[in-house]
């Protein structure tokens, strides 16, 4: 089985990045939105499970209205510690720009199967029940639909 990090880390120079790398801590089950100013801007949101940041960029950003439907693309897993990463990447690294946080809270998953994850959150910005459902047959990418629910 591939250590779950073994993406992240295959990916940056982490002696060139301010970026986090794992230090073995499991706090209790949290989300975090940071917005991410790269060649595009983007929010990425992270959720704690199985004790990683399971990761989706999110070009439009998190939907705060029920029904609203938004691509989510899948990313790789992200250390615990990316959870309170907030600064530069460098010109040369990978995703380089700059990442602050959007919102931070409480996260309780309600149901996952198989391309379904149901979830709630309770942050300062964000609050509600969201879902993220993965596109079927895809060929190329990892995409999926989030959904603010009622």
């Amino acid at each position: 089985m591939d250590e779950p990090l073994q993406e992240y880390r295959s990916k940056r120079d982490l002696s060139r990045t301010p970026e986090p790398d794992d230090d073995g801590s499991s706090p209790p089950p949290f989300f975090v939105v940071q917005e991410h100013h790269a060649s595009r801007f983007h929010h990425d949101l992270r959720l704690l499970m199985d004790g990683t940041l399971k990761s989706w960029a999110v070009p439009k950003g998190v939907p705060e209205t029920p029904k609203v439907k938004r691509l989510a693309v899948r990313t790789e897993d992200h250390p615990v510690a990316y959870g309170s990463f907030e600064g530069t990447i460098p010109e040369g690294q990978y995703g380089a720009g700059t990442v602050a946080i959007f919102d931070r809270g409480d996260l309780e998953v309600k149901e996952i199967e198989e391309g379904k994850i149901v979830f709630e959150i309770r942050g300062a910005r964000l609050s509600g029940t969201y879902a993220l459902i993965r596109f079927k047959d895809q060929e190329k990418g990892d995409n999926w639909l989030l959904i603010r629910t009622k």
